[in-house]
């Protein structure tokens, strides 16, 4: 089985293909990571490009797409799931969405309770508390970075790098596509980590853009 991963919901676009079998660990093939908030769509679709070549793989081999649901930016998040959704339709293969939060927490294989913690600009942090690597206790939710710290956790995440005097900050600090493939084929075999989700968004608030309103009446 192949699952092609990818994660725009941070300022990162990570993307990676791994290959996985019944009773063997997953294989990463090729894997990639850009950090540029502001381009998340023209450089998606070239690394996966990149991905696929390296590996040697056409897109119909692909199994499954794996696809991190944020919470994150409105633009960026919508990036990755209107690609991932794009694919699977054409494809005809299942896309399975993770939270980008419970990715950073897989990765972290940490057995002790932790925070995560992200960019959601506005001077907040999306952020959700875990007890272990697979266990998510709270979250995830949106807020100030006073409410996701807590007294003596780690703290992992671009958040605690941006608010250091508020959250201790530990590695990993942004996604890796690598992780979401690993929590999915995990899943999907019955091993542990958190629930896997339907490709859509978890924005936690609304988009700053909005539809323009009727046009305001003149009167003389």
């Amino acid at each position: 089985m192949l699952v092609l991963a990818f994660d725009t919901a941070t300022a990162a676009v990570t993307v990676a293909l791994s290959e996985w079998s019944p009773g063997h660990s997953p294989r990463l093939r090729a894997e990639s990571k850009v950090v540029d908030r502001r381009r998340h769509a023209e450089v998606l679709i070239p690394a996966i490009d990149t991905a696929l070549n390296e590996a040697q793989v056409d897109r119909a081999e692909l199994s499954v797409i794996a696809v991190g649901v944020g919470p994150g930016p409105y633009t960026g998040l919508r990036v990755g799931l209107v690609t991932a959704r794009s694919l699977g339709a054409v494809l005809k293969i299942p896309v399975h969405g993770v939270c980008t939060l419970d990715a950073l927490a897989w990765e972290s294989r940490r057995t002790e309770p932790f925070v995560v913690a992200t960019d959601a600009r506005r001077k907040e942090v999306y952020w959700a508390r875990y007890d272990s690597a697979t266990v998510r206790i709270s979250g995830p939710s949106v807020g100030k970075p006073a409410e996701a710290a807590v007294p003596g956790l780690p703290a992992l995440g671009e958040g605690a790098l941006i608010y250091p005097d508020v959250l201790k900050g530990e590695p990993p600090t942004s996604p890796s596509a690598a992780a979401i493939a690993e929590l999915v084929v995990s899943r999907l075999s019955g091993g542990p980590g958190p629930e896997l989700l339907p490709p859509e968004p978890l924005y936690l608030r609304q988009p700053d853009a909005r539809e323009p309103g009727p046009r305001k009446r003149v009167t003389s």
